[in-house]
């Protein structure tokens, strides 16, 4: 069973039962998971900008740190899933 990297109705994880790592879904769901690492990087960039930045207000910051909650959301369920825990 794979958790892949998006949610049902309600927030439910979803799953994908398959041998076949080259299923339509599989390769959906890998392609997925390297948009959401790549843009973590990105965030991760961006908030580390902000935080370096001596003259970012509040509202700047916060963003940054809500960006950075959903990146980091998204990668610890990449992890999950790539690592078989059913958490």
């Amino acid at each position: 069973m794979r958790l892949l990297p998006w949610t049902g109705p309600g927030g439910k994880p979803c799953y994908l039962s398959t041998d076949n790592p080259d299923s339509l879904l599989s390769r959906l769901a890998d392609d997925v998971e390297a948009a959401q690492l790549a843009s973590a990087e990105t965030v991760l960039a961006g908030a580390r900008a902000v935080l370096h930045d001596n003259k970012s207000g509040e509202r700047a910051v916060r963003f940054a740190l809500t960006r950075t909650v959903e990146s980091l959301g998204d990668v610890l369920r990449i992890a999950v899933s790539r690592g078989g825990d059913d958490r």
